[in-house]
């Protein structure tokens, strides 16, 4: 796992200069703290930072060329099939210096050029300069595990793993982007392929870039599709799932440096833990965060099955002065990033950082399998479809009553946001439910002059696109997939990527193995959500390993206590923040607006604390990477 970053000079009389690619790979040395390498040639640099995990020797180092140094690579990323590939490469005749996967894809990319990725089983972002060819070839994973971002300006192409790397060449501006911003106040997130900074782009997943005489050209190299396929019986389907489950498993925990597990206690994570108990020599290292509030706890679950497959396990308490760590891990997003479990995922990863250096993870289960709780949502709204309008639009009426009751009950705000939607469409229901602000309540925050500005865009948009992208039958497989293109890249994966690279700690998710996600899509919808049984063919595939407590408990969330530290320890500083002058007059808010949420927060009489954490991330992006 490493760092990666290069330039690209329009003019091909321009050198590179080889301190500013230093300056860009030295801004990535959290990611690869082993070693830093530069190529330069001519009018192209390329720069690496790396963290050894794969052939540790110096033969493994990055920039990698081939045997005449006509093809160069920067690789971020694993690839579980490469001693396949390399086998099949050595008959073919090509030699090999190293024993790194990296070296496999210089060589597959020799034979097959873009081709070569749909053979890459595994995590990636990578660079390859073609001299032959003149041309450079960025691409990405299949699900986004992997970060790349690329600036197309005027005098230069540049890319890298992380933004405050691009940011390191003061060819790259630092200006708002405001569709985007009002994309983030939507979702928590900036989707891709834009970012928070005008002129600065995010590769999609699945997804390879061609930069040839100045010419840019993007192209789609997989997509998944859910064709609902499988035929066989229950029990023959479970076992299908529990070999693939296993080899996702056992492929992941190649390494040539010590190698653990993030716990929750949930099913996903207690799955990859328990698989590994039968691959690994000795007891597995488990790691796992709780919170002084027990009921956002999930520790005795972790304990559980960390006693029951005898690892050896290690925790650590997130309490409200954890926040201190905002200003950094907002320099490492680089962009404004609201969901508030990065800050537990930040200590998780530092605390397993003391320990290994890569982690399994259990991401991706939720989205292969149904896991969250809106699904069965989405899936108990649908019978309401055929009533008439007026009576849809009288339980919207309903739920807006009850989503502004003084001091309602979670329970009362989660049944508001259900009937509210009713009215709607499926496809936009689902879209509002995935939105921080509804449009009443943007209306009211935003200013006139950003309201005009982002008129034209549809903050709910992301999210029909995605339904219209995919080609599920079923309505249950088709949000799974809107999560898959949304969700996952874009929040999930970003938060676990960035967390963990910024304590040098690799993080693999077997659940995201590209054979695993295509047969969890071939799935019908029912052995996904059976009735209110979520994930139901999985935990029927797990039901001899995994205890009752573990496969029966509610799905509960890498949830952060923000709503009490809004209230006690983080009031103060929440309330400095965005009603300083300077915060308000960037323009996007009513200050009346903010002070009104903050003041009902702290008094108990509404809930806005996913709201308020989205402002205030906002308002610290602003500081670290634009007030510059």
């Amino acid at each position: 796992m490493c760092g990666i970053c290069g330039k690209v000079n329009r003019d091909p009389d321009a050198p590179v200069d080889e301190g500013a690619i230093r300056r860009m790979a030295s801004a990535l040395a959290h990611r690869g703290p082993d070693g830093e390498g530069v190529f330069v040639k001519d009018h192209v640099g390329l720069g690496h930072r790396r963290l050894a995990i794969i052939d540790l020797s110096p033969a493994g180092h990055q920039p990698m060329s081939n045997e005449d140094g006509s093809i160069w690579i920067v690789f971020n990323g694993e690839i579980y099939n490469f001693r396949e590939l390399r086998d099949r490469l050595l008959r073919e005749g090509h030699t090999f210096r190293s024993a790194s996967d990296t070296e496999v894809i210089v060589h597959l990319y020799e034979d097959r050029g873009p081709e070569a990725l749909c053979q890459l089983r595994g995590m990636f972002a990578l660079a390859i300069w073609d001299a032959h060819q003149g041309q450079l070839l960025l691409a990405r994973d299949r699900f986004g595990k992997k970060p790349l971002f690329y600036f197309d300006g005027p005098s230069a192409f540049l890319f890298a793993s992380e933004l405050q790397s691009l940011l390191e060449d003061p060819s790259v501006p630092r200006i708002p982007d405001l569709a985007a911003i009002r994309n983030y106040l939507t979702y928590h997130y900036v989707p891709y392929p834009h970012t928070a900074f005008q002129g600065i782009r995010k590769l999609p997943p699945a997804h390879y870039l061609l930069l040839r005489e100045g010419r840019l050209r993007l192209h789609r190299y997989w997509d998944l599709h859910y064709t609902e396929q499988s035929t066989e019986s229950k029990d023959a389907l479970a076992e299908r799932l529990r070999g693939s489950l296993e080899e996702a498993v056992r492929v992941r925990m190649v390494s040539d440096v010590p190698i653990g597990a993030f716990l929750s206690g949930g099913i996903d994570s207690s799955t990859v833990v328990a698989l590994m108990s039968r691959f690994s020599a000795g007891p597995v290292k488990t790691f796992s965060i709780g919170f002084e509030d027990e009921a956002f706890s999930e520790l005795p679950h972790a304990r559980l099955i960390a006693r029951r497959f005898g690892t050896d396990h290690h925790e650590y308490v997130v309490k409200p002065d954890a926040v201190a760590i905002l200003p950094l891990l907002v320099r490492h997003f680089g962009e404004p990033f609201a969901d508030s479990s990065a800050v537990p995922q930040h200590y998780l990863s530092s605390l397993a950082s003391e320990s290994v250096t890569v982690a399994l993870s259990g991401d991706g289960g939720d989205e292969a399998f149904g896991g969250y709780d809106r699904y069965v949502a989405a899936l108990l709204a649908r019978p309401a479809d055929r009533l008439p309008g007026f009576i849809r639009n009288g339980f919207a009426a309903l739920g807006g009553g009850l989503a502004t009751l003084p001091r309602a009950t979670p329970f009362l705000l989660r049944a508001g946001r259900f009937l509210r939607a009713l009215s709607d469409d499926p496809r936009r229901r689902y879209a509002r439910w995935m939105s921080c602000f509804d449009e009443k309540q943007r209306v009211a925050l935003f200013s006139n002059d950003f309201l005009e500005k982002v008129r034209s865009t549809d903050p709910e948009g992301l999210i029909l696109d995605a339904y219209e992208a995919s080609d599920a039958a079923h309505f249950l497989n088709a949000t799974l997939d809107v999560d898959v293109r949304t969700y996952l890249p874009n929040d999930l994966l970003v938060k676990v990527d960035i967390t963990s690279m910024a304590n040098s700690v690799e993080i693999r998710c077997p659940f995201l193995d590209d054979p695993l996600m295509e047969f969890a899509a071939s799935l019908p919808p029912t052995l996904k959500i059976r009735g209110l049984k979520k994930k139901y063919l999985l935990k029927r595939a797990m039901a001899d390993l995994l205890p009752e407590e573990i496969l029966d408990r509610p799905k509960q969330g890498f949830a952060v206590p923000i709503d009490q530290w809004f209230r006690h320890d983080l009031r103060a500083m929440a309330h400095d923040t965005l009603l300083d002058p300077h915060s308000l007059g960037r323009g996007y808010f009513r200050a009346g607006a903010v002070k009104g949420l903050l003041d009902e927060h702290v008094k108990g009489v509404r809930h806005w604390h996913h709201q308020l954490w989205n402002l205030l991330m906002l308002e610290l992006w602003h500081r670290a990477c634009i007030d510059q």
